[in-house]
């Protein structure tokens, strides 16, 4: 099956506009299938006694699973190749059994660059913050 986007056109944009995506409950598999796509194998990701003698409670998620999950959310919005700019900032461990809850919005249309700015953030199902990002988004006029 092939999925069809359709094309967001500029005059459609506005400030303001908003798009949610909620993904999980996240899993062990999941974490162990990110560190193999990922290449990051820090044992605090997957290694339950490793993560208990590390402080933990048990292996958390790595961040950019978090961050991965909020990019999914703008480049299903706006399309695969659009993302110019993604900085993020992480605020709290995702653990198994959390579902990553992402809200992205517009916060400004930037005409002579036929972009927008976009501001996004994840948290769990407490409503915690997990992570907050900025990003910029380039717009085919």
């Amino acid at each position: 099956m092939t999925f069809v986007r359709e094309e967001i056109l500029w005059e459609k944009i506005n400030e303001g506009d908003e798009k949610e995506l909620s993904v999980g409950p996240i899993t062990r598999t999941d974490l162990v299938k990110y560190a193999g796509a990922s290449g990051d194998f820090n044992p605090n990701h997957h290694d339950e006694i490793y993560s208990i003698r590390s402080g933990f409670d048990k292996p958390f998620a790595h961040g950019m699973l978090q961050g991965g999950i909020l990019s999914r959310l703008i480049t299903d919005w706006f399309g695969v190749g659009t993302l110019r700019y993604f900085r993020l900032r992480f605020s709290a461990q995702t653990w198994p059994g959390d579902t990553i809850n992402c809200k992205a919005k517009i916060i400004k249309k930037i005409e002579e660059e036929n972009s927008i700015e976009i501001e996004a953030e994840a948290t769990n199902a407490n409503n915690v913050l997990l992570i907050k990002a900025l990003a910029k988004v380039e717009i085919k006029k």
